[in-house]
């Protein structure tokens, strides 16, 4: 079999596989403006989801207090459960041979 079969040939042409398929630029100040601009649009994804993760949480925590506002406190009587309990060992299992 050959690997070319394999190959999706549909963006053989030469201006729809430039589209697709994006170069490093060879400019060495480009090349270094461009990365520094990945690792600015990385840090500011990184910033907003820790700031949306602190309010998921921040919301969750008055979900909590909010709702357990009105409830009476427990105060552990009468409502002990009792039960009777046997340890039970591993199954031992043959040696292999």
């Amino acid at each position: 079999m050959f690997a070319r079969s394999f190959q999706f040939n549909m963006f053989r042409g030469g201006l729809s596989r430039a589209a697709f398929a994006p170069r490093k630029p060879r400019h060495p100040l480009l090349r270094v403006a461009l990365g520094l601009l990945g690792l600015a649009v990385l840090c500011v994804l990184v910033f907003f989801s820790v700031f949306v993760g602190a309010a998921m949480i921040a919301v969750g925590i008055v979900y909590k207090l909010l709702r357990q506002s009105g409830k009476p406190q427990a105060n552990g009587r009468g409502q002990t459960l009792d039960g009777e309990y046997r340890v039970v060992s591993k199954p031992v299992l043959p040696l292999s041979r």
